[in-house]
């Protein structure tokens, strides 16, 4: 075997480890930890909703959003989940994912004594150590769509955290191809953070949810 070629399995191999390695771990540890069926999940106190942008360009409702939303009402109403815990952005004055999302779960009835804010989510990372660190709580189930929730099962299990997930509605392939792209670099991300053992950018006063 000629030298160019071993250098190029190499690469290839290399490549290979890099970009499906962090993706295949993922899906391997959150096997049977994620639900479709709202029979089948179990009952936990704590739901976190993970935030996204209401709206997407030039001002249509972001699927994403509106599927999480669904997700969390429904385990609610299903007797499945007491608290939401809701986890978004609130980087800036002007864009408050948390509150934006609480108001529209009031407006599906769910009442404003039962949600709690994190105005801290920046990333899942910060998302998913924010609920232990901050709110105290190490076993819950995580609402998102399921790649998202899969990545967030994974970082759980870094922290000894045990978690489920309910998969909210995906959406059609066309639509969220820019997203399946970033989750492929995200989850790379999240072994890295893992090794450099990253904490979340603010951590604050521990609050508890009753």
């Amino acid at each position: 075997m000629q030298k160019k070629q071993i250098i190029y399995i190499i690469v290839i191999s290399i490549l290979l480890l890099v970009f499906a390695g962090p993706n295949l771990l993922i899906k391997w540890a959150s096997t049977n930890k994620t639900y479709e069926a709202i029979i089948d999940i179990p009952k936990n106190r704590v739901g976190l909703l993970l935030g996204t942008s209401k709206y997407v360009s030039k001002g249509q409702i972001n699927l994403y959003y509106k599927y999480r939303i669904d997700a969390a009402v429904e385990l609610y109403n299903a007797g499945k989940i007491e608290f939401i815990l809701i986890s978004g952005d609130n980087g800036q004055i002007e864009y408050n994912e948390p509150k934006t999302i609480r108001d529209d779960l009031i407006k599906y009835g769910i009442p404003n004594s039962k949600i709690y804010l994190d105005y801290a989510g920046f990333r899942t990372w910060d998302s998913i150590i924010r609920a232990k660190k901050v709110f105290g709580e190490s076993e819950f189930t995580v609402i998102s769509q399921k790649f998202h929730n899969q990545r967030a099962i994974f970082i759980g299990m870094r922290s000894k955290m045990k978690l489920v997930g309910f998969n909210a509605k995906d959406v059609p392939k066309n639509y969220g191809s820019k997203t399946r792209l970033r989750e492929i670099f995200a989850r790379i991300k999240l072994i890295l953070d893992i090794l450099i053992n990253k904490q979340p950018k603010y951590l604050g006063s521990t609050i508890e949810i009753k």
